[in-house]
């Protein structure tokens, strides 16, 4: 199924509006934990963290879900494909990634918003979740801006799989490998990505972060 030109440029215009939002959303999201980490004022920490789980729930997470979405239909209806190209399937797992995270990490906001409700609520009991905020927060931006990179350049050329799909439409016989270049570049995007869970897994299981 492709879509006509109206319809292209409609899916694009609300793709790339989502993703801008989800950027900056997330960017209002690391400004406010911020703020919150270094607050000694209780009253004014207790009103940043619950302003933190309103952007979170009702910014955040429906900016994440409507450019996932619209992503998804821009590939379902134009050329591009969801498989036919290595930035595109980069880009979608990346995406995924980052949703699933996102909707885990805002039960982490919700349970310090609904405990910074109580009057028993102290700044200091939660600087290592406050930490937390901060680092995910920041982690979450470099992924966007990732994203982002990725749709600009769209490196890596065709999978095997664009190839002969390609191949299959021009009825050129033969799959031309020699088409597509090797992907080093996602070898080395995915083993930084790696690298930066495993650092995160052994910052939480050594206490350093998510102490809570």
């Amino acid at each position: 199924m492709t879509f006509s030109p109206f319809f292209r440029k409609l899916t694009l215009t609300t793709h790339i509006t989502f993703s801008i939002g989800w950027v900056g959303a997330v960017a209002s999201f690391l400004a406010i934990a911020i703020a919150g980490l270094v607050s000694q004022n209780a009253q004014m920490a207790r009103s940043l963290y619950l302003a933190l789980e309103l952007v979170g729930w009702y910014v955040i997470v429906p900016f994440c879900l409507a450019s996932l979405l619209t992503g998804l239909v821009e590939s379902l209806g134009t050329p591009w494909g969801f498989f036919r190209y290595y930035w595109i399937v980069v880009k979608l797992f990346l995406t995924i990634a980052a949703t699933v995270v996102l909707l885990v990490h805002m039960q982490l906001v919700s349970h310090i918003a609904n405990t910074a409700l109580l009057t028993t609520f102290q700044v200091e009991g939660f600087r290592s979740l406050r930490i937390q905020f901060v680092a995910d927060a920041g982690a979450a931006l470099l992924v966007l801006l990732a994203i982002t990179a990725i749709s600009v350049y769209k490196p890596w050329g065709r999978t095997r799989y664009g190839v002969n799909k390609e191949n299959e439409q021009r009825k050129t016989g033969p799959l031309r490998i020699s088409t597509t270049r090797k992907p080093w570049g996602l070898y080395v995007l995915i083993g930084m990505i790696c690298l930066v869970i495993l650092l995160f897994a052994i910052l939480h299981l050594t206490g350093v972060m998510g102490g809570h």
